[in-house]
């Protein structure tokens, strides 16, 4: 089962501003509530016995009930029955006639921060009150619907592993056409197909990623009805909407599926477009993804300019991400656990891992078993690592008898006494399943924003003490523990607390600073960080991203011990507010834009001091403001939690690239005396490696929805590589990863700069070192 507790997502508040809330969360007790209904609402490769799993009924309060519906679903029946929504442990029940809609809207929030699921009653309304010695036995039906769930799973999985070998097989048999750039050879098999579907379709099939690696062939499926034979065209464009490949063939009248063998050469983002000759038309939307285009993604090959990098330890690894595909073992998407390939792909090496303290001992204390508890079978890998999660405290220790993440526990020595449990189980983890990773990351308090999701009512003294139980706890068995907060929501929000909170002691009680990376009322296209890094930029508000983390980092060397990290684990780029998924919404330009935004801004976090940064969020899902993911969701128009679905947009592809350039450096800092609209960052591989150099312009009068974002808005820069009286060439990298040859001469390279980043690979540190600004306190990890 993947992670159940990785949905936090910012939600549209009245007014156009943005919430960043809690994402959406399942307590560990509702494990197989969740699971039951995985199947019926999630589709993907579920066979027969996972089919029946999914009805089997549960026993909840002494009475049996079957699942339904998912939270903003749907649950239908016949006749008047109760209708149970929350989870196993917390939830409420009503009665509805024929149908009920499975949201808080209806029920109210019986298990706030929790992710949801309706289930009817087997029998009519009313008949659902059971006695104390019925609810004695959902223990035994628990245990049971787990064992179910398992068989059902492995079933599923031998199904899906048969056809990812099936998949495997025919990508073998595909060989790549010649030529360099992207290629496509015309139809290398042409078959009958369903009859039901849409006049034209086009796919990239593969491991549910829809990204290939360089060079290496992939297939490109048309499926075609016409009533008459019929002649398709086809393109291929790139993030920038050039061209890079089309063709035409000839289709039978009828159902066919036509197989073109391609591979590229050209690393990023691709849209393929079709149309009949004569039926005309055009590919539907799919889900979040709008009407006209297939995407798939080429990953970059950075190999011969930055070979790969010797980590000292892995927690060096400046990359992570929020939001994973959330799939149980055996569905389509992404090798089933959520995470793999897709963030191994993308080059992140970050998740959450929850040890809330409301999730693992929610009804009593001392039932959390260090000893016993099993880690999530995605972390195994070794090859991402946890950050974790500890906000939150439960109903029996809360001042006001409900779960909380607004008020300090009634016992701080509970707390602490729970706290230590999970650094010895932390510190076991480490030592067992991440040997190369030197100390063990813990985030204390998520976005306690006033207005926010997740507010703290209660005192800044209290605050104080509760980061103070959770640190004396988590050290007294963890001694590689790293204690980090207050994560509010937006930069400038931490540094408003830290100029509260630090005078108060809190940072002897942190390790570390976490935030999230917010910074703007809307992070869209046309609130791109820079907007108010120049102070002769008006109408907006004061201190954007870099500014803002200046600010942060001056706090952090006031209040923290010298060294301390610095991690932003959340920052998202949406689309513009006010905008909506819709068949044709976005369009290629607004992709381009989100594209090098959320690239842009990733670099500027790290850049300006920041360690390491996640990126938010893996595909499009509801409940936020429109366009957070870098990949498309494609069951359903308004997005979804645990798509089984996905296709690239621009952004994944600038991420790839990115954390292939970047990931594996230290900072040096932003370069000093630019020109008004050229930004530009210095980073250094690790052992004393290359220089990176990250430039890009921005001119805020050229970039906006309403006249549209002009990918074309050039800069001239001057960039010294190298000493005075030397030449040579450095090599670039394109915002997608693609490398060209810059010769330089007298040690100045010639660039020409636009509102993509462009990664400067070159060898001389030494003209970098009075060049740069080295962030406030900032020491190389």
């Amino acid at each position: 089962m993947s992670n159940p507790c990785e949905h936090r997502a910012p939600r549209t508040r009245i007014g156009g501003s943005v919430e960043r809330g809690p994402m959406r969360r399942v307590a560990i007790a509702a494990a197989v509530f969740f699971a039951f209904g995985l199947a019926a609402v999630r589709g993907g490769a579920a066979g027969a016995d996972q089919q029946a799993a999914s009805r089997a009924e549960i026993a909840v309060d002494g009475a049996k009930w079957t699942p339904c519906a998912a939270e903003y679903g749907t649950c239908r029946f016949s006749g008047t029955r109760d209708v149970l929504y929350g989870t196993v442990e917390q939830h409420v029940v009503k009665a509805f006639t024929n149908s009920a809609e499975c949201n808080n809207g209806v029920f109210g929030d019986p298990a706030p921060g929790v992710e949801k699921r309706c289930m009817v009653a087997a029998g009519a309304a009313g008949a659902t009150k059971g006695d104390a010695k019925a609810k004695a036995n959902a223990n035994a039906a628990a245990s049971v619907a787990s064992a179910a769930i398992a068989a059902a799973n492995d079933a599923s999985l031998k199904t899906q592993s048969a056809q990812s070998a099936q998949s495997a097989t025919a990508s073998n048999e595909l060989k790549a056409p010649p030529g360099q750039g992207l290629r496509c050879a015309a139809p290398s098999s042409q078959a009958r197909a369903a009859a039901n579907g849409d006049l034209l379709e086009a796919d990239t099939p593969g491991d549910g990623t829809r990204l290939f690696a360089a060079g290496q062939p992939f297939a490109l499926v048309f499926t075609t009805r016409p009533t008459q034979g019929d002649t398709l065209d086809w393109q291929i464009r790139d993030s920038w909407n050039a061209v890079r490949a089309s063709g035409r063939f000839s289709v039978a009248a009828g159902s066919t599926s036509s197989t073109l063998s391609c591979a590229s050469s050209v690393a990023g983002y691709f849209a393929v477009s079709a149309s009949l000759e004569r039926a005309q038309g055009q590919l539907e939307s799919r889900g979040t993804r709008p009407a006209g285009i297939a995407t798939f993604g080429v990953l970059p090959d950075t190999s011969a300019a930055l070979p790969a990098v010797r980590f000292p330890y892995q927690d060096l690894h400046r990359f992570g991400g929020q939001g994973t595909a959330y799939l149980a073992p055996g569905q389509h998407c992404c090798d089933g656990d959520g995470y793999r390939p897709v963030y191994t792909a993308l080059g992140l090496a970050w998740a959450n891992d929850n040890r809330n303290w409301y999730m693992e001992e929610p009804k009593q204390p001392g039932t959390f078993d260090p000893a016993a508890k099993p880690l999530t079978p995605f972390f195994k890998g070794g090859d991402i690592m946890r950050l974790i999660q500890l906000d939150g405290i439960p109903q029996w220790a809360s001042p006001n008898g409900k779960q909380t993440h607004s008020y300090a526990p009634t016992s701080l020595a509970q707390m602490k006494e729970y706290m230590a449990k999970v650094g010895a189980e932390s510190n076991r983890v480490r030592t067992t399943w991440f040997p190369k990773q030197r100390d063990n990351y813990y985030q204390v308090t998520w976005e306690p924003d006033a207005d926010g999701g997740l507010p703290w009512r209660d005192t800044d003294a209290n605050f104080v003490a509760m980061y103070k139980a959770v640190w004396e706890g988590i050290h007294q068995t963890d001694p590689r523990a790293v204690v980090m907060g207050p994560t509010y929501s937006s930069v400038q929000g931490n540094v408003t607390w830290m100029r509260r909170l630090g005078p108060l002691g809190i940072g002897r009680y942190m390790d570390g600073m976490t935030v999230h990376g917010y910074y703007d009322i809307g992070t869209t296209p046309s609130h791109p960080p820079e907007r108010v890094a120049d102070t002769g930029n008006q109408g907006t508000v004061p201190g954007a991203l870099p500014a803002s983390m200046r600010a942060l980092r001056h706090e952090l060397r006031q209040y923290l011990k010298p060294g301390a990290p610095l991690f932003v684990t959340e920052t998202g780029i949406s689309y513009d507010i006010g905008e909506s998924y819709g068949k044709h919404y976005p369009g290629a330009n607004v992709l381009y834009a989100q594209a090098a935004v959320v690239a842009r801004t990733h670099l500027i976090l790290l850049g300006e001091g920041a360690d390491m940064t996640y990126v938010f969020y893996l595909a499009d899902m509801p409940d936020a403001a429109p366009g957070y993911g870098i990949f498309f969701e494609l069951d359903h128009p308004q997005g979804a939690y645990g798509p089984s679905n996905i296709s690239p947009k621009p952004a994944a592809l600038a991420v790839a690239a990115m954390t292939r350039i970047v990931d594996g450096t230290s900072t040096l800092g932003p370069l000093k005396g630019l020109p008004k609209g050229v930004h530009a960052y210095a980073f250094r591989r690790l052992g004393d490696g290359k220089i990176v150099t990250a430039l890009w312009t921005h001119d805020n009068a050229r970039w906006n929805a309403r006249t549209g974002f002009d990918a074309s808005r050039g800069a001239d820069y001057r960039l010294r590589v190298d000493a005075p009286g030397s030449a040579g060439e450095v090599t670039a990298f394109d915002m997608m990863g693609n490398a060209t040859r810059v010769p330089y001469r007298d040690g100045v390279a010639n660039l020409k700069l636009s509102p993509a980043p462009l990664y400067v690979v070159s060898g001389n540190a030494d003209v970098f070192k009075d060049a740069v600004t080295t962030p406030e306190g900032y020491v190389a990890r």
